[in-house]
């Protein structure tokens, strides 16, 4: 049983592996309010709602290790929710470049290639 959990947890299946940021998606490919999200990041707001651009802490450590601050949050909104929904931007840095994509409510991230 120990060897089993010792392959899967070298495997990364449990998300928390050197590779869980690996994946990419284009900026073209992200859906078009993902696209709009990253406009108003770019320019600094204004942003339609009130916790973006909180702390994203990254406790999961889905995303590569960084002080803490570092990264920062920020809704896409889903076309026929009332509420935030599950997608997000995670970006992080001075300019806040180094962004990163959530379909799912921080469970798997994506890089963004600009």
């Amino acid at each position: 049983m120990l060897r089993l959990l010792a392959a899967l947890l070298l495997c990364g299946l449990f998300g928390s592996g050197s590779t869980a940021w690996a994946q990419e998606i284009s900026r073209a490919d992200l859906p078009p309010e993902g696209r709009e999200t990253l406009k108003l990041i770019r320019q600094g707001g204004p942003f339609p709602h009130k916790r973006d651009g909180i702390v994203f802490n990254n406790f999961e450590k889905r995303l590569p290790l960084r002080p803490r601050g570092h990264y920062r949050e920020y809704t896409v909104a889903t076309p026929g929710v009332r509420h935030r929904g599950a997608r997000r931007i995670v970006c992080g840095g001075e300019r806040q470049h180094d962004c990163h994509y959530s379909a799912d409510h921080y469970r798997s991230f994506r890089k963004i290639r600009e």
